[in-house]
């Protein structure tokens, strides 16, 4: 309800702004290109960052990393600064697709805590290239009510035939095979034939429990009872908790994805210095703070938790332990042949 009222307010104040004005108006100090995942950030702050560095955002969305890279591949310069997820960090540095990044020039990078700058290291070394901005972690959320006395905490209760047609799994070939990896005690960056094989065949018996494949909507399909249980970003839980109070979140007990999204500026971008300001005003702990309030997924930002009410930080749904977020793996590009293995075992999945 709070991101629907924040939008609604943003339409209007786009309208009558369009309605006195000749035409897009340019900031004082220029204008700068983001690309970024949809509805990512409170679109207030867009207001905030102008009004204190003249600068004005046009921002572009995307609805997946793959979707971004080829853009990206296709038009270098069109995009000064991108957010993107670390797996296609990784991909974009080893492809000399990005800019190394003037510290600085960003003294609020500060803000981000030591752990998670190590983490981003597993894809991003020296953090040369990106700097944090969301967290997450894939975990199942189910209803307390639907799903009775079973107790849930393991990726062998979405094989349980009580919740037979009660059950929602990612519609994503690494995030559904992350499943069936760590369900058997694998990586889930395993390219072993024989592993992800065997997570293609444990998806396969499966999928007759499935009520349905689902990514956005995954969370919807809870909120209103159509389901029991399924799998969502933590990032999630509080979004359906609030229209629905019976669910709850946890993290299986054999590990998960844990992710973490960053942003970094393209190699070609026109405005390097433009999108440093962008990169250094998103680290301050009010601006961390106020898109945590929007967004709800973990925020790397050690100053705003600060600013955050001491009940959300005490949810280990929300701000998962550090033993938690040891049992995690961030997803890494494969090699070709790899991405291929998988893909190929997706399809016989979705065939059956």
């Amino acid at each position: 309800m709070k991101k629907i009222i924040c939008l609604v307010l943003t339409i209007s104040m786009m309208s009558i702004s369009l309605s006195l004005l000749t035409g897009c108006r340019s900031g004082v100090n220029g204008e700068l290109y983001v690309y970024c995942y949809g509805d990512y950030f409170d679109p207030m702050i867009l207001e905030d960052f102008e009004e204190e560095t003249g600068i004005r955002v046009i921002p572009d969305y995307y609805d997946t990393a793959e979707e971004m890279y080829t853009v990206l591949e296709n038009n270098a310069t069109t995009y000064d600064c991108v957010c993107t997820s670390d797996y296609m960090i990784q991909r974009m540095a080893e492809n000399g697709m990005l800019a190394e990044l003037d510290k600085d020039a960003m003294p609020e990078v500060s803000s981000i805590a030591d752990v998670y700058m190590k983490k981003s290291e597993d894809f991003d070394p020296g953090n040369k290239y990106s700097v944090p901005y969301q967290l997450g972690l894939s975990g199942i959320l189910y209803n307390k009510k639907m799903v009775g006395d079973e107790e849930i905490d393991s990726w062998d209760d979405l094989w349980s035939e009580k919740f037979k047609g009660q059950m929602v799994m990612p519609d994503s070939v690494r995030d559904a095979f992350m499943i069936g990896l760590k369900k058997n005690g694998y990586s889930l960056n395993s390219t072993s034939e024989a592993e992800i094989k065997k997570a293609a065949d444990e998806l396969i018996t499966q999928k007759s429990l499935v009520y349905k494949y689902a990514n956005d909507s995954a969370r919807d399909l809870l909120a209103d009872g159509s389901a029991a249980l399924g799998v969502v970003w933590n990032g999630e839980y509080m979004y359906t908790k609030d229209l629905n109070e019976d669910v709850e979140f946890v993290v299986p007990k054999e590990g998960t994805e844990f992710f973490i999204d960053s942003w970094v500026i393209p190699k070609e971008a026109v405005n390097k210095s433009k999108a440093e300001q962008w990169i250094n005003f998103l680290c301050k702990p009010e601006v961390a703070a106020k898109n945590f309030d929007y967004l709800y997924y973990t925020t790397p930002n050690e100053a705003a938790l600060e600013l955050i009410d001491k009940d959300i930080l005490a949810d280990e749904a929300v701000f998962p332990t550090k033993e938690t977020i040891d049992k995690c793996e961030t997803l890494k590009t494969l090699d070709s042949a790899s991405t291929e293995l998988y893909s190929d075992y997706w399809k016989k999945v979705k065939a059956e």
